[in-house]
């Protein structure tokens, strides 16, 4: 692994982490009444983001 692999995980790490943060603060301020709709808009916005895949093992899809 090169030390542009490196980054590119460390960036992928912390863009999850704030996609979670983001989640959890949204079903708080709603109670959770959403929880499924902001779950499901987490998960597409992650993929549109590729944060869904573990580069670090290929062929995940």
């Amino acid at each position: 692994m090169g030390i542009f692999d490196k980054f590119k995980s460390q960036a992928r790490h912390k863009g999850k982490q704030g996609s979670d943060t983001a989640e959890q603060k949204a079903n708080e301020r709603t109670g959770g009444k959403y929880e499924d709709q902001v779950e499901s808009g987490q998960q597409r916005m992650e993929g549109s983001l590729g944060m869904d895949q573990d580069r670090d093992r290929p062929d995940q899809k």
